[in-house]
């Protein structure tokens, strides 16, 4: 196996975004308007042979702040249109679209016009604090955990 040679620059860009965007997090959580959860964003859990899949419906003119995800998994956005920052740089997405969200991706959202978003993660559970922690991390430093327990590689050629 062939890994990508990540220079040290890198990961300090890396992590000064994430450091930003935990940031930008606890300035919209303080807010007096701020809703999380289902109050803010309705979701819809699905499940078919091995797989969970999420629905998730945000309105128009919010910003929105993704959990970090352990695994690649699938999304696809079926309505609206979306300026996305992740760690690449900001994507604007209008529906329909769909790609592969890579593990350790966290995203903060601007949400121009109401969104449905819709996640596939591949699992055997139902229940869905355990698919949660199967696929989110409650942090970066939980994800570094799983990375080296799991013997995940930072990128790939």
């Amino acid at each position: 196996m062939i890994t990508k040679q990540i220079k040290i620059t890198d990961i300090a860009k890396q992590s000064d975004l994430r450091d930003k965007m935990e940031m930008f997090e606890e300035i919209l959580s303080n807010q007096p308007n701020a809703k999380f959860g289902d109050e803010a964003c309705p979701l819809v859990h699905t499940f078919a042979d091995g797989m969970y899949i999420r629905q998730i419906t945000m309105p128009a003119n919010t910003f929105v702040s993704s959990k970090i995800h352990k695994t690649n998994h699938p999304y696809f956005v079926l309505r609206g249109n979306v300026d996305v920052v992740t760690e690449d740089g900001i994507v604007n997405i209008k529906a329909p679209y769909w790609g592969i969200t890579k593990a350790g991706t966290k995203r903060t959202l601007h949400v121009k016009e109401e969104t449905v978003w819709i996640t596939v993660h591949a699992t055997k559970e139902t229940d869905l604090k355990l698919i949660e922690s199967e696929v989110i991390a409650k942090d970066f430093k939980e994800l570094e955990e799983y990375r080296k327990e799991n013997c995940l590689c930072l990128g790939q050629l």
